[in-house]
């Protein structure tokens, strides 16, 4: 085998992203998949009961019936394009190991302890105690080995080409004050004999190294951070892991492997935070307030996607580089196996800990002085969250891989809507409403992902297209989100673009009225004549500079519907919790396009 150098492979893979940008490029298709899976082999999933198998967990990907550990079946709607299973790296397989007649700890007393717990009070003491009694027990690689050979060839079995693709995959799982959790997801089918994880190190940047050597091996990987809303602000904090200045080095070490992050997931949303972005009405979705695994509160600052991508225009301007022009996905991070992305079957993330709504705290657990009691337990801020998008030509691991790499990619918060979006100084040379109009897109423009050069005279044009899920609710507006630096500071501006309804956007407030849009609380019933099945626009931006350094991404907004916390309370017959929100818009966030300024 021949072996490359980072720099000889980063000219190949930027040389084919570049040609696999003009070919084809009217035949990608949206592409909807969840690359953040727990099964049996994870050592806290199996603690929570989950029994399920990466057999299972494709098996339910692809429309099947699998059990929950709650007691009920979990079943998609209708089958997703790609999977990964992305078990914990560290501790990999052991509880399912040690659970098996003849393994040496099968009957140790500690073990069994762990092993039987039932109820959810014991079981989450079995979760937070067991980790200690491995550690002291040591790694046993074997048992780790037998597991990850079994992840790998599941992949195998259950790939597809044309149909459904897998992934080989792990979660590192880094903690420092705060969540640092990546996903590793393989190209191919050649993976290292062991993951790299949290008991090799805690520092990702370690995580980078051994995935640029496995690179020079040919093991091409990518690392998907996650839950950077619950990392306390480490996630995309403006120095190295030690304390130090960032470099330009570092910059395109973490770019290498980091081109996409996860921007929802059950844990909650990581787009931006009301804090952050006071202006933005719609920041307050689906905010999960505390660090992961913990009821310390995570500071906004350094944890949410937004502001990552304004920091790293500052340290550009410092001449350091940007380690933050990432690309969005959605995933869920189910503990189940499988999680089916609808508001009104959500059964939450952690087994049968949370698999009634009493323990998920959406109905009452008690009366107390004549008024109902509610568990006080953060799994009420899980959301029923969300899946990646990928606008590949064809359903196979290469392509969606390419998709990846170059950032044409999406999130939603769970529901199938579509979005695309394209920058560039030709696309007004046709009408959007020509068929042929998205190839014309792909070759005067960049898509999501892309990067847009100015010119010296003239402002791009943006196309923005969104279509609802043809089995949810109708669209009610699609907007274009500005970030930049001016004077030395980050801006930002939400502009509506496109209104459902005939509305028209108000061109001092950038928004769109109320399209009237109502939920029935007691019933859940939604309007079903309001709303666009589908909308799109060709938008400049009023306030654009071409001398300023921008992004712009597009979020596309459903009308509102119950959210999950008030299904389980309308099927319980009570009223819903005071203290969570009653209705949400689901959503979808497309990767950003990034434009910099003319050269001189």
């Amino acid at each position: 085998m021949r072996i490359l150098s980072n720099q000889a492979y980063a000219w190949v893979l930027t040389f084919g992203l570049l040609l696999s940008a003009t070919v084809h490029s009217e035949e990608r298709r949206a592409l909807f998949g969840d690359l953040h899976v727990h099964t049996q082999y994870s050592f806290d999933a199996y603690l929570f009961g989950t029994r399920t198998s990466p057999d299972d967990a494709y098996k339910f990907a692809k429309g099947g019936a699998i059990p929950h550990p709650g007691g009920t079946m979990l079943q998609l709607d209708r089958p997703l394009d790609f999977y990964a299973v992305t078990d914990h790296g560290f501790y990999l397989g052991m509880w399912h190991a040690i659970a098996q007649e003849g393994h040496p700890f099968n009957q140790d007393p500690d073990a069994r302890a762990f092993l039987d717990a039932k109820g959810v009070v014991a079981q989450r003491n079995a979760f937070q105690t067991a980790g200690a009694w491995l550690r002291d027990k040591g790694i046993n690689k074997d048992d780790m080995r037998t597991a990850w050979q079994d992840i790998q060839a599941a992949a195998e079995r259950h790939n597809n080409p044309g149909n459904f693709t897998t992934f080989v995959a792990y979660e590192y799982t880094a903690v420092r004050d705060g969540n640092l959790h990546r996903n590793v997801i393989y190209r191919g089918d050649d993976a290292p004999d062991l993951p790299f994880s949290r008991s090799d190190s805690q520092n990702p940047e370690d995580l980078w190294n051994w995935m640029d050597k496995h690179r020079a091996l040919g093991r091409e990987a990518i690392a998907i951070p996650h839950n950077a809303n619950g990392s306390n602000g480490n996630m995309f904090q403006m120095t190295t892991f030690d304390g130090s200045p960032l470099t330009a080095s570092y910059a395109e070490q973490r770019m290498r492997n980091e081109p996409l992050v996860e921007i929802t997931q059950i844990k909650g949303t990581s787009d931006t935070h009301p804090f952050l972005s006071p202006n933005d009405e719609w920041a307050d979705f689906e905010i999960f307030p505390y660090q992961v695994a913990r009821w310390s509160k995570s500071r906004p600052q350094g944890s949410y996607v937004r502001e990552a991508w304004l920091n790293g225009f500052k340290l550009e301007a410092q001449g350091v580089g940007n380690p933050y022009l990432f690309g969005v996905i959605g995933a869920s991070d189910t503990h189940n196996s499988g999680e089916q992305f609808d508001e009104s079957k959500f059964l939450s993330k952690v087994g049968s800990l949370d698999s009634d709504p009493v323990n998920r705290g959406s109905i009452p657990a008690s009366v107390k002085d004549g008024m109902p009691a509610f568990m006080e337990v953060y799994n009420r801020f899980f959301s029923a969250s969300g899946l990646a998008g990928a606008w590949a030509p064809e359903n196979t691991r290469d392509a969606i891989y390419d998709a990846f790499r170059r950032r044409e990619t999406f999130a939603t918060s769970g529901t199938r809507m579509q979005v695309r979006f394209f920058g560039g100084y030709g696309l007004n040379k046709k009408s959007i409403d020509d068929a042929g109009y998205i190839d014309h897109a792909y070759r005067r423009g960049v898509p999501m992902g892309g990067d847009l050069l100015g010119k010296k005279r003239g402002a791009p044009s943006f196309f923005v297209w969104a279509s609802q899920d043809p089995l949810g609710v109708k669209l009610q507006r699609v907007q274009v989100i500005k970030g930049w630096m001016e004077d030395g500071q980050a801006k930002e501006q939400v502009y509506d673009v496109a209104c459902a309804d005939g509305l028209r956007v108000d061109p001092k407030t950038h928004r769109c009225p109320d399209n009237g849009a109502t939920v029935e609380i007691d019933t859940c019933k939604v309007s079903a004549n309001r709303g666009a099945a589908e909308l799109k626009t060709r938008w400049q931006d009023p306030d654009f500079d071409k001398h300023q350094r921008a992004f712009y991404y597009v979020r596309a907004l459903e009308n509102p519907t119950c959210r999950w916390s008030t299904w389980d309370a309308v099927r319980n017959g009570s009223a819903p919790r005071p203290d969570l929100q009653t209705t949400i818009q689901e959503r979808a966030w497309s990767s950003p396009i990034w434009y910099a300024p003319p050269k001189a």
